[in-house]
């Protein structure tokens, strides 16, 4: 299933995707690593094998998703993809009722339209290649909670287009799967809370009248949620058996917390999952 086999990788920089990327690397297989950064892409070289190819991919950037494919398929000729993974995001926190519309678009803009621009590009690479699709989601988009609507919100989307991506690409054989890690450790939760300081801090007199109490609250739930987070590894390792099995399951729940809120979005009512979450928290 490797030997020259080719897969691309988004948002490869990241926590979660570079370790897919240098786990598919260590297995044979020919990763392109989409970065932002050429840094971020000499980084990835250094801790992996000459067969790693470093590609400038921003997926909010139609033309750069463009030249990618491009460049993907003139090395890769007719043997085409073996496999793509859209890890590629970010997370925005807030209030919904604050904020602001231009940070809820770029939510939705990163992680559902630049998902969704990203394999139409390399589609034409996969159908070639027989190869399948994997998407990272996340445990929130089976249960969303407070200040994290949006991020909710586009895994949520995410999984939805999974789905019909699954039907749609069943006739070439394309098999599609979304992988739901929980809490695990990553920078896109340091970013998050960088840029969910510099919303909050924006935020007009009356926000913090009315949940200047619950921002602290989640703030601190937040951090306790970070020193517990688990290392990215078992995403890789689930990432790489949707790619390789011969029966790939279509989802793949990560760590204990994943699991757990599989099975509450299943068997708990609504009202009690929000007792919960304020529980935890400390608000009720």
């Amino acid at each position: 299933m490797t030997g020259e086999r080719s897969i691309v990788v988004t948002g490869a920089s990241t926590a979660i995707a570079a370790a897919c990327t240098l786990h598919l690397d260590k297995l044979g297989f020919r990763v392109f690593a989409g970065v932002r950064k050429s840094d971020d892409g000499d980084g990835l070289r250094r801790k992996a094998s000459a067969r790693l190819t470093p590609v400038i991919i921003d997926v909010t950037d139609c033309d750069l998703i463009a030249a990618a494919a491009e460049r993907v398929g003139a090395t890769v000729g007719k043997s085409g993809l073996a496999g793509l993974v859209n890890n590629a995001g970010i997370a925005i926190a807030g209030p919904l009722e604050f904020l602001p519309l231009k940070e809820l678009r770029k939510q939705i803009e990163v992680n559902v339209i630049g998902q969704v621009a990203v394999t139409q590009s390399f589609l034409p690479l996969l159908r070639h290649g027989k190869g399948r699709i994997v998407n990272i989601g996340s445990s929130l988009r089976q249960l969303s909670t407070l200040f994290l609507g949006a991020y909710c919100a586009s895994k949520f989307a995410l999984e939805a287009l999974t789905d019909a991506l699954h039907m749609e690409l069943q006739p070439w054989g394309i098999k599609v799967s979304i992988v739901d890690p929980g809490n695990t450790a990553t920078p896109i939760w340091g970013k998050s809370k960088a840029v969910a300081n510099k919303i909050i801090g924006n935020l007009p007199v009356q926000a913090h009248e009315l949940y200047g109490s619950v921002l602290t609250a989640v703030q601190r739930a937040a951090e306790r949620e970070a020193r517990t987070a688990i290392p990215p590894d078992g995403v890789a390792r689930a990432g790489t058996h949707a790619l390789t099995a011969a029966r790939p399951n279509t989802r793949y729940f990560v760590g204990s917390d994943s699991k757990m809120q599989a099975a509450i979005a299943r068997l708990l009512p609504d009202r009690l999952w929000d007792r919960l979450i304020l529980g935890h928290m400390g608000l009720k």
